[in-house]
C-alpha cells in the first residue's frame, strides 16, 4: 500500500473491521511506519485518530513489527494532541511497558530516557480534557514505569485520590487495581 492511498482511506470513515484488515495491510506491506506514526499527528483529528487506531492494530497483531520504529513513537508521544489519537498512544505504550512485553522493547523501555513520557502521561492524567479511557491507559503506563522511576509511587498515589471521586467507576476500579500493582 502507498502513502497516498492510505491517506485517501483515513480520509473517509472506517469501522473495526476496516481498521483490522488496514492494519494486516500495512503490516504486511513495504508501507513505512514512520509515516503512519506521522499520519497519527495530522492536522485533521479524524485522519490522526484513524491512524493511530491502524498504529495499536499493528502493535497488537505484531509487535516484533513494531519494535524497529519504538524510539520513534516514543520520541513523539509527548505532542500528541489528539485525544481521539491520544487513547491509542496510551494504550500502545501501556503494551510496551508491561511486564509481558518482549524482551527487546523492555530493553528498549530500560535504555530509554523516559522523563518526557512521564510527565506527559502524569499532564493527560489530570486535564480534566482527556476521556476517562485514556486515563484508564496512563494509570498502567505509569505502574509499569514505575520500577524505572520510584518517585511515581508517592505522586500517582496522591493524584488518584485526589481523581478518583471525580471520575467514573471503571477510573476507581483502574485505581484499585493500580494501587495493587504499586505494593
Amino acid at each position: 500500500m502507498k502513502f497516498d492511498q492510505l491517506l485517501t482511506i483515513l480520509k473517509t470513515t472506517i469501522g473495526k473491521r476496516k481498521v483490522v484488515e488496514l492494519g494486516k495491510i500495512v503490516a504486511e506491506s513495504e508501507f513505512s511506519m514512520e509515516e503512519l506514526i506521522d499520519l497519527t499527528l495530522h492536522k485533521d483529528d479524524q485522519i490522526g485518530f484513524r491512524a493511530a487506531w491502524i498504529l495499536e492494530q499493528i502493535y497488537s497483531n505484531d509487535n516484533n513489527r513494531f519494535i524497529p520504529f519504538t524510539t520513534y513513537f516514543l520520541d513523539r508521544f509527548s505532542i500528541q494532541n489528539n485525544l481521539s489519537a491520544r487513547r491509542h498512544y496510551a494504550k500502545i505504550l501501556a503494551f510496551m511497558t508491561s511486564r509481558k512485553a518482549p524482551f527487546q522493547l523492555k530493553q528498549l523501555i530500560k535504555a530509554y530516557d523516559t522523563d518526557l513520557i512521564v510527565e506527559t502521561v502524569f499532564s493527560w492524567v489530570i486535564d480534566e480534557k482527556v476521556p476517562v479511557a485514556v486515563k484508564s491507559q496512563c494509570l498502567n503506563v505509569l505502574g509499569n514505569l514505575y520500577p524505572k522511576h520510584d518517585w511515581i509511587k508517592v505522586e500517582l498515589l496522591e493524584t488518584m485520590d485526589f481523581l478518583v471521586d471525580k471520575e467514573s467507576i471503571a477510573f476507581y476500579a483502574k485505581v484499585k487495581q493500580i494501587k495493587k500493582q504499586l505494593k
